[in-house]
């Protein structure tokens, strides 16, 4: 008797959990059939996860008779966060902008002049190593020919017209998240309620639970990468103009760094990159460009050795709750799987993905070990 019933519960259980992934397939693809409206919800959550502390403070305030209503807070609220992006944004923009014209009408062959003895040297290095003939490799040809493929005016007009495009696109989502964040800043609970309808009714409670600790904890998260970020461009800045380079330049550098710098690992290498170029072309006045680039490398270097031993350890793990070789791991695979867009939604993914397999599965010993310290 008992033997049947051990086979009837574990077929019960064989088929709850059959109907289970298949509730979790049937769901899966319908997010990503309408995957535009799914990041329109997911944005709109992250900026009410940003200002749900402001409209609880505007709530609190109290005129003789008179107190906020809710809905003001969230309009207020919505346009304070618009503007901060708005001001990021034209601080940032033309700067780009600026340079990228600058840039593309640059003579990259006299520009790289001051290189040409390091880069050849380089070429001899290389071709001794694989034996490859002279006159069949340039390292300064490659470079030359690669950069113009890139700052051409052909290719700055092209990047314009798909800003437009976009930016006339951008009309109908930026319309589309304020509406949605709105609601969700006016009535509180209300994203929790429609991610808790997906699911069964008896998981309410863990579902509730799970969003308030998501809540938490990206918000934590996302405060934690601008800081890191806005540390890191104004040090930046604030180091090379102390060595004597220019204000336009400087500033271009360390906001490069800074946006880049979200994007784990490999968004700092490509910030390098740009980095040691802008320090080719427009070397430090009075100083070679030998000395420039050791400016702008040594900088950087001690920039990246505080924000990687100090910053990101306090962000990437502790503001998430989770193990700096567990942070890693997890942005490797992102990587591998999703490239740059993996990267960037690698932390908070992981995030979201351990609350709720601690609500869901917390008797299964590896969730438990993953996730002890939420």
């Amino acid at each position: 008797m008992s033997n049947n019933q051990y086979n009837n519960i574990t077929l019960q259980t064989f088929l709850r959990w059959v109907m289970g992934l298949s509730l979790a397939v049937a769901v899966g693809f319908v997010l990503w059939y309408f995957r535009e409206v799914v990041v329109y919800i997911l944005v709109s959550a992250v900026l009410a996860i940003v200002g749900r502390p402001l409209v609880g403070l505007l709530c609190k305030i109290r005129i003789k008779r008179f107190t906020v209503p809710r809905w003001l807070s969230a309009a207020i609220t919505l346009i304070l966060l618009w503007l901060i992006i708005g001001g990021l944004l034209s601080l940032v923009v033309p700067l780009i902008a600026g340079k990228i014209y600058e840039l593309s009408s640059l003579d990259l062959r006299s520009a790289l002049e001051g290189v040409e003895e390091p880069l050849a040297k380089l070429q001899n290095y290389i071709s001794t190593i694989f034996v490859l003939p002279e006159t069949h490799f340039s390292i300064s040809e490659v470079i030359v020919s690669t950069l113009r493929q890139f700052l051409n005016y052909n290719t700055v007009n092209s990047v314009v017209s798909s800003i437009i495009n976009t930016g006339m696109s951008a009309v109908i989502v930026i319309f589309s998240v304020s509406f949605i964040t709105f609601f969700f800043l006016k009535e509180d609970g209300l994203f929790s309620n429609m991610v808790s309808a997906i699911f069964p009714d008896k998981y309410g409670e863990n579902v509730h639970r799970a969003i308030d600790k998501v809540s938490v904890l990206l918000s934590r998260y996302f405060t934690g990468l601008l800081t890191e970020s806005l540390i890191i461009s104004t040090i930046i800045a604030v180091v090379l103009l102390l060595f004597g380079m220019q204000l336009e330049n400087a500033c271009f550098i360390a906001v490069i760094m800074g946006m880049l710098n979200v994007i784990p690992y490999a968004g700092p290498a490509v910030g390098v990159l740009v980095s040691m170029f802008i320090g080719i072309v427009s070397p430090i006045d009075g100083c070679t460009i030998s000395y420039t680039l050791a400016v702008i490398m040594g900088t950087i270097c001690v920039v990246k050795g505080v924000d990687d031993f100090v910053l990101q350890p306090t962000i990437y793990s502790s503001k998430v709750s989770a193990h700096p070789l567990e942070i890693f791991i997890v942005i490797l695979m992102a990587g591998s799987v999703g490239g740059i867009v993996g990267l960037l939604v690698a932390v908070p993914s992981y995030t979201v993905l351990r609350v709720f397999a601690k609500e869901f599965f917390s008797e299964v010993s590896l969730v438990r070990k993953l996730t002890k310290e939420i």
